[in-house]
């Protein structure tokens, strides 16, 4: 008799996982807190039951009636789903654990896997490994976190899976395992979804919560609760971030063991966190074997960070615009704000309940500041008296507010600092509405200069 499983939240990744168990021969019951009739069509596709939003006593049923259960990653850990199967003993498997014993028992033996957390960086620093390991001769995919789940990917002709791993994809680890991971910070985030910063933080820690003697742990320490679980490890460690890191930045060269891997001034953007993300990428693939040195300055000479992560949008009259519509946090704006001189923030929208009073540490380099959306009076009580803070209604009248606020040698930067969903469907709806009011108001080309010189000084 096959396993029985009850699959929770059928979206991009509750979808996958639901086929990728079809076809594995499980027998699966599927149910959705949100239900459409997209999501019914799939279901009813695969031949699966579709239970509608379930309240708890269907949700108990279900439960009892299957062998484990399945939230997808959009499920919280607070959800009633999870509390129930905790309480009824039932095995709570996440994507990340189905994917990888998966993958353990496939024929020929398993693919390598590489795997990053962070609250921020997490999927330039995946793009970034995918680049190097593909310049390298060896396909490789970004995946997880992205538009293909791990569960998908396992299907595909490659050779080595790039894993973005989430916080909600690594909540329910207890098998899965890179041979090359990295986690890059914490700061607060998804608080909606953990109970608290304490959860946030043991998720992100499973990410080496199987690592093995012979595995290549990679940190960043100038975050110290990053630093603090990397000493704790018996494996291969890399630190990033210290002067005496064996993969560093030295008179504007990226170093490892090896010697020189490229001088930043070649790299296509070269912002403080590209540097340190490059440095992660590096070591990632170079450690393990996946790239050589060669391979990884090839791919960084040529890399493009994706869309909307403080992509160039325009310059004119000597102030550029830059969209980052997506940092969420304080902790991601700030990262962004450090990359430049003298800053026009336009910052606001759902707060994910963060204290917003935390963007005020880069008031160094803040000039005045346009608050949007929900949290508008947050952002304008973080600037108090201290700086010049106008609001704005719509993006077209934040953008007119910017540019009257802005001169010549300033940055105009869209980073949020908040969630996107007063206003839009998503941060690429707002950063591309963002770069239409720019492009409507004040045209302006990308000169070669101002694309690849984003930073200050």
């Amino acid at each position: 008799m096959s396993e029985s499983i009850l699959v929770h939240g059928v979206g991009v990744a509750g979808a996958a996982t639901v086929k990728a168990l079809v076809q594995r021969g499980y027998e699966v019951v599927a149910s959705d807190d949100a239900p459409t009739a997209a999501k019914r069509k799939a279901m009813a596709a695969l031949g699966v039951e579709f239970v509608e939003a379930p309240d708890a006593r269907r949700l108990m049923t279900l439960i009892d009636s299957v062998d484990s259960v399945a939230p997808a990653p959009g499920v919280p850990e607070t959800h009633e789903v999870v509390r129930l199967a905790m309480s009824r003993r039932k095995a709570v498997y996440g994507e990340l654990d189905l994917a990888y014993e998966w993958e353990q028992s496939r024929p020929g033996g398993p693919r390598p896997m590489v795997a990053v957390t962070g609250t921020d960086g997490k999927t330039t620093t995946v793009t970034m490994v995918e680049a190097m390991i593909n310049t390298s001769g060896r396909r490789a995919v970004a995946c997880g976190n992205t538009d293909i789940p791990l569960v998908e990917a396992l299907d595909m002709d490659v050779d080595v899976f790039v894993v973005e791993a989430t916080s909600f994809r690594l909540a329910f680890v207890e098998t899965f395992r890179a041979q090359s991971s990295a986690w890059l910070n914490l700061a607060a985030d998804h608080l909606d979804w953990h109970t608290s910063m304490g959860s946030y933080e043991a998720a992100k820690a499973r990410i080496w919560r199987n690592v093995r003697q012979s595995d290549v742990a990679v940190g960043v320490i100038s975050d110290p609760v990053v630093a603090r679980h990397l000493d704790s490890l018996r494996c291969r460690r890399i630190e990033i971030g210290s002067p005496s890191s064996s993969y560093r930045v030295r008179d504007g060269v990226l170093e490892c063991p090896a010697g020189e891997i490229v001088a930043t001034s070649r790299m296509r953007r070269a912002l403080p966190h590209d540097v340190s993300n490059a440095l992660v990428a590096s070591a990632l693939c170079i450690e393990p074997g996946l790239a050589t040195v060669t391979d990884v300055a090839m791919a960084l000479e040529t890399y493009e960070a994706p869309h909307h992560r403080i992509e160039f949008v325009a310059e004119s009259n000597g102030v550029r615009w830059f969209d980052d519509s997506k940092a969420t946090t304080p902790h991601a704006a700030l990262t962004a704000i450090a990359g430049f001189d003298r800053v026009v923030l336009i910052a606001g929208g759902r707060n994910k309940g963060l204290d917003l009073a935390d963007l005020a540490a880069g008031i160094d380099r803040i000039k005045a500041v346009v608050a949007i959306g929900e949290s508008a009076d947050e952002i304008e009580k973080a600037f108090a008296d201290r700086r010049t803070v106008l609001r704005a209604t719509s993006m077209e009248e934040a953008v007119a507010h910017a540019a009257s606020l802005s001169s010549s040698g300033d940055t105009v930067l869209l980073s949020p600092a908040c969630a996107s969903f007063d206003w839009y469907g998503g941060y690429q709806e707002r950063g591309e509405d963002f770069a239409r009011c720019v492009r409507a108001r004040v045209g302006g080309v990308a000169s070669k200069k101002s694309k690849k010189s984003g930073a200050g000084k």
